[in-house]
């Protein structure tokens, strides 16, 4: 890498060099090892004299943060002089975010070693993955680029894939959808952006579920909407208790995040009765139903909408890695347009190889027959689970997804904490209400946790209790 050299400042003009090397070596932007340009290559991009450059590399090398190698160039030090901490950008005195940005919690920590037995939620197995695959298809698809195709992409995404989509979720989910309804997106988060920055204007009224999905609320709340949570029971989302402004319903209704259950057909009805009297819009996220373990799946709210009023969200993320970052939207022709260029306005497009990777992985069959193994394997870890709380705790009834949910008499604080001593994640209930503590309970998730862990690491969590 070139380094950038100014020769601004005082003194001549090889101690101007000499000292901007020099700092680049303490602070880390030079790294040891890492070669240097000839000093013929430095003196013409600086426009000076050989003997300069020379000069500067000479005295570094006396003081030994460079060292020569005959027929080789110039290099740094293995172990430079020690130096000052590498050098950031300025503090930014008097420049602060807006105020929500500071309500936020920091990032979370990087991922060090998981826990012995992992019931965290939202994580599928990258052990089922089938990468070979994956590594194949994306390799032929960038072997295919050609400088012809290597430019800009379209925001909606690659055309493959928004047909294969199409085709995907209408077989599997019922999503009435041609490829020019879909938008994909680097995942559902995205997705939830997107459609707040086309549709929420700062003060408008949005409603989630109570309790909900953290991010979609933060988000939601980060465009300047009025989040209001609404109660969610046995049936889902209670309707009688939108605010009557809401201009937007975000809701999970085939698997309720995180309690687990789905929204029975008459609140479906209700729901979108009600978005058609308000004049509201309802988004519909539909992030793991493609697990299921019984009962038949109720239809999509989007199936069942007659005026438009549903944007459908889907994801790839629980279905085969996060790390894909490939979501989608199906919306209302209306607001087409819009979304479209709200997606060009954010990041123009997402990886093209990868799209036409996963439209070739849906169209050979290799989603489905993932989605089958997958399915008979979490299938065995939530037996696990059941057979594990039986006669201990009572779940709430689930029959989709990567978790289910128990409530608890007490608050867990004590026990979760006890429980990370022993080497077990689960996560507290009450983390996902925003507006009150809620009922307590726990969050079971089995995506990440082997089946030959689960009985005993729901032994462990029991005698936490105690």
């Amino acid at each position: 890498m070139d380094p950038h050299v100014s020769l601004d400042g005082p003194g001549d003009l090889a101690s101007r060099i000499y000292r901007q090397l020099r700092e680049a070596i303490l602070d880390g932007r030079l790294r040891p090892g890492e070669r240097l340009p000839p000093s013929r290559e430095l003196a013409r991009r600086l426009d000076v004299s050989r003997n300069t450059a020379c000069a500067a590399y000479e005295r570094l090398t006396a003081e030994g943060f460079l060292t020569a190698r005959v027929g080789a160039g110039t290099f740094v030090a293995p172990e430079p002089a020690p130096g000052p901490v590498r050098r950031g950008a300025p503090a930014g005195r008097g420049v602060r975010p807006r105020p929500f940005w500071d309500t936020l919690p920091r990032d979370a920590e990087p991922p060090g070693t998981p826990p012995r037995y992992d019931f965290r939620i939202g994580r599928p197995d990258g052990e089922l993955f089938p990468l070979a695959t994956w590594r194949r298809l994306l390799a032929a698809e960038l072997r295919a680029s050609t400088v012809r195709t290597s430019g800009y992409g379209a925001p909606a995404g690659h055309p493959a894939l928004r047909e294969a989509v199409a085709r995907h979720v209408g077989l599997s989910r019922s999503v009435r959808a041609e490829a020019g309804d879909v938008l994909i997106t680097q995942g559902a988060q995205q997705a939830l952006d997107l459609v707040g920055r086309v549709l929420v204007e700062p003060g408008d009224r949005v409603a989630v579920e109570e309790p909900g999905y953290p991010p979609a609320r933060l988000l939601f709340a980060s465009l300047g909407a009025r989040v209001s949570g609404v109660p969610v029971d046995e049936e889902g989302l209670v309707v009688a208790a939108l605010p009557a402004d809401a201009r937007l319903v975000y809701v999970t209704p085939s698997h309720q995040f995180p309690l687990g259950t789905p929204m029975s057909p008459a609140r479906r009805t209700a729901l979108l009765d009600w978005a058609v009297r308000h004049d509201a819009v309802i988004v519909e996220d539909d992030y793991d139903s493609e697990f299921r373990f019984g009962q038949r799946p109720l239809d999509p709210l989007q199936s069942l909408d007659r005026d438009g009023r549903v944007v459908y969200v889907g994801t790839f993320s629980k279905t085969l890695l996060p790390m894909l970052r490939l979501g989608f939207l199906v919306a209302p022709a209306s607001l087409r347009t819009a979304l479209r260029a709200a997606r060009r306005l954010t990041d123009w497009h997402g990886d093209h190889a990868a799209q036409a990777a996963l439209a070739r992985f849906i169209d050979s069959g290799e989603l489905s027959r993932h989605v089958r193994k997958a399915t008979r394997v979490y299938g065995e870890r939530r037996d696990h689970i059941l057979a594990g709380l039986d006669g201990w705790l009572d779940p709430v009834p689930s029959f989709a997804g990567l978790h289910l949910c128990v409530h608890l008499e007490e608050h867990a604080e004590e026990v979760l904490e006890r429980a990370r001593l022993l080497g077990i994640a689960v996560e507290d209930l009450t983390a996902y209400h925003a507006e009150d503590e809620g009922r307590p309970g726990l969050v079971l998730g089995y995506g990440a946790i082997p089946a030959e862990r689960v009985a005993e690491g729901l032994r462990l969590l029991r005698s936490c209790f105690s």
